[in-house]
């Protein structure tokens, strides 16, 4: 054999892998931009399955109704977050525009599986995800129904007692109203109409949860963490009290709208950068109460000088 013609093989076989790695590359390359691009596809596309929602003060950022996130820095294991059934539509604050109610699930690698509630609320051509409302851990969900701004869950559950090893089966139902000022779901009692209806509603009714205090001097408090601090009327006088910090309780007494708090006890633990001071001293300080149609309690401060709002 000449040195030409095995110079010649050589380039022969060189060209061809050359070509065989190009055609490889660019092949790569094809199918990265094509999954790139369906993912920016169904971020971009409007639906309530490719909705940011914040679920136990974290976003999370659907996509085609599925999430995954780090449990941890550094961490494998995984937070899978993903929508159960398929999302009930429904016109939830009378705009004209379809909005959406969802049940989503959540696995952080552990046993439990939490549901929450949440609404996707279209706005023009996207949708604004709420926070989510805790259904429970490894239920079963049934049904959602929605009138107007009121949305229902029919779901199973188990006994107290039970461990979460036994299958639910116990029917259970949780209400809720969307709330178009806050944008959020705010749960109230199955079958209780009096949200929009004060004359009817009363101090044990349910338990309710510090919104906010505004001040006649235009100041405002709000909790750091929500569903934190919260207010219990028992029927036998005795408000129970919870905070981002220790546990309290007091008796209450009612005059036609006028209440008074009474012998204000606490549990004695520290908490740094607690604001649980700020809100004894308002409670310390409340004189009347009145509910509105949005189905807020409002405890008005002594001497006129601001409002507790409670949800």
């Amino acid at each position: 054999m000449s040195i030409s013609v095995f110079i010649g093989m050589i380039s022969s076989c060189l060209r061809f892998k050359f070509l065989g790695l190009l055609f490889i590359l660019v092949f790569a390359q094809a199918c990265q931009y094509d999954g790139n691009q369906r993912v920016k596809i169904a971020e971009a596309a409007p639906s309530p399955i490719n909705t940011r929602f914040n679920i136990n003060h974290s976003d999370i950022q659907l996509v085609n109704g599925y999430a995954e996130q780090s449990a941890a820095p550094n961490s494998s294991s995984k937070v899978i977050t993903q929508v159960w059934g398929a999302p009930k539509l429904a016109d939830l604050n009378a705009d004209g525009q379809q909005d959406a109610v969802l049940i989503l699930s959540q696995n952080a690698g552990g046993s439990g599986t939490f549901y929450y509630l949440v609404v996707a609320i279209r706005e023009a051509n996207h949708y604004k995800g709420s926070k989510g409302l805790l259904l429970g851990d490894r239920i079963k969900p049934q049904e959602i129904q929605v009138v107007a701004n009121r949305v229902s869950v029919a779901f199973l559950d188990r006994l107290q007692s039970e461990p979460y090893s036994t299958s639910p089966s116990i029917p259970k139902k949780q209400a809720a109203i969307y709330d178009a000022d806050t944008m959020q779901l705010i749960q109230v009692e199955q079958n209780f109409e009096g949200e929009a209806n004060p004359a009817v509603m009363t101090l044990g009714m349910k338990t309710w949860y510090w919104e906010k205090t505004q001040y006649n001097n235009d100041t405002v408090h709000k909790p750091e963490s929500p569903k934190v601090f919260s207010l219990r009327f028992e029927e036998n006088g005795k408000l129970l009290i919870n905070t981002d910090c220790n546990t309290m309780q007091s008796q209450y007494s009612v005059a036609n709208n006028q209440i008074e708090l009474t012998q204000m006890l606490s549990t004695r633990m520290f908490c740094k950068d607690s604001q649980e001071q700020v809100f004894a001293k308002m409670l310390a300080s409340v004189s009347s109460y009145f509910f509105t149609s949005k189905g807020r309690l409002i405890l008005e401060l002594k001497y006129d000088s601001g409002s507790m709002v409670f949800w």
